[in-house]
């Protein structure tokens, strides 16, 4: 990858643990800063703030957790900037949590700025005591300070920066404002003071310093091992981790930074270690700890923070009131995916891509590609590669930029309101309950509003999940049940000629399907339910400014990653249609239409269309149908099996890319032997009692 325009490139190297490549930018730069703070305190804004244009986003190793980095320019020094995942705690509780410690312990970034709700100071404190303990040099950034004296609420930051021992800087990033200071204030970054616990938490931890197992950790790291967190222990056995941590000391600074080579010997003695000072504890280690720090948070809140009338509220203030309570905020909620539907579902999957693949690519760019490609290259191969049926520019750039660009666009720039505007955490509080029925939570309600839209673009969504099972179970109920807008019209184009029946037949199966599916595989996933605990922030206006900072940033990441899939997939089947290949998988479905499915064979080229792309499937399904060759029974079948069917090439191509090979064809597998079950189970059940 290449890393921005500050410096030479060079050569990735390894950190050494699970094969993880250093991003070049790291090469270059005279330091890192990692940004911390809990989810939608604006980390995001304040990142592109402090960064130049070019950015990379990549998976943390071990995880499926976004990790942002960029170059930015700061006093003089290039450094480079990473916007971690949000965070409540570094005692992981979610993927998010784990990766956001793992990183801090394995890199060891120059410094740290802790972007903090300047609202909700008591929580800010915790996290900031945590980081504390790590012995990072930190600044504090109180952001939103903007909506925190809207609200009535004034803080001291220099008293709170004298008691804290570290730099504390108000700041209104979505406006620019504190910025400068900030960026000033980074050469004065200091490690934290370190909170004084109760002598029991104090004296355990001087006990495990003495412990050879724990030699070498940091604070941080005694007390999770004295609170029983084994992620800890499986971080530093791995091998090649160094740099973990600082001395276990009770005194404050910042000392020498060892490495901690971690043996698994070494570690499995000191989770031993740590088990056995948690016995003499009336109360579970983590709970006093998270009582000390809170008690502490709250009298230097007290201490800093006043609170006077807040101003008269505004029609927004009006509009957040409301959007949680009862009809109203559910009310909201369906305006807003009706709208959300609209815009990337119809207006964009329609009249978008319309434009573009049937104007723009139909109409110019693939006629003057096949002429040019002709004139340049008399070689039959070299031009059915290039624009023929599987062609790399008829096919694979026409899906690429033609049908999903679009989506995708619309989908970040609505995406992007509903983050910068507050309403996003809102609308998952609201749907939570919902959710819980297929073992997701209410944040799972954006990936399944725009899988009507765009499976595809839905599956990207699913990152926006706490958990890897959350993401695998909105994933495998994408590809399973939720038809695109596409094939959705296709399909209501076909059944809008027939009766009541057919609809509530199609719907019961389709349905019926999904929710059985996802119930039983929340049950037999391992992991639970991550819990749903979000920070509300307060509505606002979105700034135009930030919006397309974040859609420029992920509109880069989609022609980087996923465009070449598409171009891969591509080739693919050019030379599976070359050597047969897929002439023979008509062979191979025939059976299974005309036998279980009792539809004609015409049918199987139905299926193989709907994988490279859905609506495709559905139209061929409504090309039969107008001919006269499926009756009311068949109709009925094939659209419960094609709307259930295998997900498009280009969902496929992206699943690879978001869960893994392995993982994208077993959802794959478990989807198609579904469809097929269902919809011939459904047949028999026709049959058997002539309902249609």
């Amino acid at each position: 990858m290449r890393a921005g325009k500050d410096g030479p490139m060079s050569k990735p190297a390894s950190c050494g643990h699970c094969g993880h490549t250093e991003p070049e930018s790291a090469q270059i730069t005279e330091g890192r800063i990692a940004l911390v703070g809990h989810p939608n305190v604006g980390k995001s804004v304040v990142f592109n703030r402090l960064t130049g244009s070019y950015v990379t986003v990549s998976n943390y190793p071990g995880t499926t957790v976004d990790v942002t980095r960029g170059i930015g320019r700061l006093q003089g020094r290039s450094w480079q900037v990473i916007d971690t995942p949000g965070v409540r705690t570094l005692s992981p509780q979610s993927e998010d949590e784990l990766a956001t410690r793992d990183l801090l312990l394995r890199e060891r970034p120059d410094m740290v700025v802790q972007v903090a709700d300047a609202k909700n100071l008591k929580s800010t404190l915790m996290l900031t005591a945590a980081l504390a303990d790590l012995g990072l040099p930190m600044v504090l950034a109180l952001n939103m300070s903007d909506e925190a004296e809207s609200r009535g609420y004034r803080c001291d930051a220099g008293r709170l920066s004298a008691i804290l021992g570290v730099p504390v800087v108000e700041t209104v990033a979505t406006t620019g404002e504190g910025m400068e200071e900030l960026k000033a204030a980074l050469p004065r970054a200091a490690p934290g003071r370190r909170v004084a616990y109760c002598s029991e938490l104090e004296s355990a931890l001087r006990r495990l310093e003495g412990s050879a197992a724990a030699g070498g950790s940091s604070r941080l790291v005694g007390l999770a091992l004295l609170s029983g967190d084994e992620s800890i222990v499986e971080f530093l056995s791995a091998p090649g981790v160094s740099g973990a941590g600082v001395p276990l000391r009770s005194e404050r600074g910042c000392g020498p930074q060892p490495d901690l080579r971690g043996a698994p010997e070494m570690m499995a003695d000191a989770l031993a270690r740590g088990r056995e000072l948690r016995r003499p504890f009336v109360r579970p280690p983590e709970l006093v700890l998270h009582a000390d720090r809170e008690a502490w948070a709250m009298g230097v809140v007290g201490e800093v923070q006043t609170r006077s009338q807040a101003e008269r509220p505004g029609w927004i203030q009006a509009l957040d009131k409301w959007s949680m309570r009862g009809m109203p905020g559910y009310a909201m909620v369906a305006c807003t995916l009706l709208v959300m539907y609209y815009f990337v579902g119809v207006l964009a999957a329609g009249e978008g891509v319309d434009f573009m693949e049937n104007t723009l690519f139909g109409g110019y760019i693939n006629p003057a590609a096949v002429r040019l490609v002709k004139a340049a290259f008399p070689f039959p191969f070299i031009q059915d590669l290039l624009v023929g049926e599987y062609g790399v520019v008829t096919m694979a750039l026409t899906y690429a930029l033609a049908i999903v660009f679009p989506i995708v666009t619309a989908f970040f720039l609505f995406f992007g309101c509903l983050e910068d505007s507050g309403y996003l955490p809102r609308m998952s509080a609201m749907l939570d309950r919902a959710f819980r029925l297929v073992g997701l939570n209410g944040k799972a309600v954006i990936p399944m509003v725009l899988g009507l839209g765009c499976d595809t673009m839905a599956t990207l969504s699913t990152r926006i999940l706490d958990t890897r099972k959350e993401r695998l179970l909105a994933t495998m109920l994408l590809t399973l049940g939720v038809p695109c807008s596409a094939q959705l019209g296709v399909i209501m184009g076909i059944l809008a000629k027939h009766g009541w029946r057919e609809w509530a037949v199609w719907l019961a199966a389709v349905g019926g399907t999904t929710l059985a599916a996802g119930w039983a595989a929340a049950k037999l996933l391992p992991g639970a339910r991550a819990p749903f605990i979000m920070e509300i922030p307060p509505l606002r206006v979105p700034e135009l400014r930030n919006i397309l900072l974040k859609i420029k940033v992920r509109l880069v990441w989609y022609l980087k990653e996923a465009v070449p899939l598409f171009i891969l997939g591509t080739l693919a089947l050019f030379l599976l249609d070359r050597i047969g290949v897929l002439q023979r998988v008509e062979i191979l479905l025939s059976p299974v239409t005309t036998t279980l499915l009792g539809l004609p064979r015409e049918t199987a080229w139905c299926f193989i269309l709907g994988f490279l792309r859905r609506d495709y499937g559905a139209a061929g399904l409504f090309v039969l149908a107008e001919k006269g060759l499926l009756d009311s029974r068949q109709i009925i079948v094939s659209l419960v099996a094609i709307t259930l069917f295998m997900p498009c090439l280009a969902q496929f191509l992206v699943m690879v890319r978001e869960r893994g090979t392995r993982t994208a064809c077993l959802i794959s597998a478990f989807v198609f032997a579904t469809a097929f079950a269902v919809a011939a189970a459904l047949n028999l059940f026709l049959k058997s009692t002539n309902l249609i």
